[in-house]
């Protein structure tokens, strides 16, 4: 996929995401996965029978007040996506949780991730009323620097909290962006 101008937009009911964007958002899943992405399935390969009903339920939880899908398109094609989530409960609902970030492999390196990282920023704290974000990132593979280039601060770590294959234990990176 060639690149074009970046759009940039957020999904925030079920009722906005078309058969043919929930099938980007399903293959971009399996794509990013089945290269070692750490977007939230942890033994590839997977296909479309595991990230299907994933989607479908991120889709089904999007509620403008509480969660909300992030898309970077470039000539009308999905670049990229995540999803924002704040928890109702009133002691937390000032932060919000970033998951499943993702950029189409194709396409790494041209600056649709920060894009997205950018962008939800804003959303978050105009469209929300959030005031921190925060995210989990599988150590190992060099997502803490590349947050780290957008102002998130790690904030703490769980060593050996994920297992990908015997012998093969990762630190799970907490992160914070705060204030936003």
């Amino acid at each position: 996929m060639n690149s074009g101008p970046l759009d940039l937009r957020q999904v925030t009911a079920p009722g906005d995401v078309t058969p043919e964007l929930r099938q980007a958002l399903i293959g971009c899943w399996i794509e990013v996965t089945n290269a070692g992405g750490a977007a939230g399935f942890p033994f590839p390969p997977i296909d479309a029978s595991q990230a299907a009903p994933a989607v479908d339920s991120l889709i089904e939880g999007l509620v403008p007040e509480t969660s909300r899908l992030v898309i970077a398109s470039s000539n009308s094609n999905l670049a990229g996506w995540l999803n924002v989530r704040r928890d109702p409960f009133e002691l937390i609902a000032h932060w919000g949780t970033l998951q499943h970030v993702q950029t189409r492999t194709g396409l790494r390196g041209r600056g649709i991730g920060a894009a997205l990282m950018n962008h939800v920023r804003d959303i978050a704290r105009d469209k929300m009323g959030l005031e921190q974000l925060r995210l989990a990132a599988r150590g190992g593979v060099g997502l803490e620097d590349f947050y780290g280039r957008l102002g998130w601060k790690e904030v703490g770590r769980w060593p050996g909290a994920l297992r990908l294959a015997p012998g093969d234990d990762r630190d799970e990176i907490l992160m914070i962006l705060a204030p936003l």
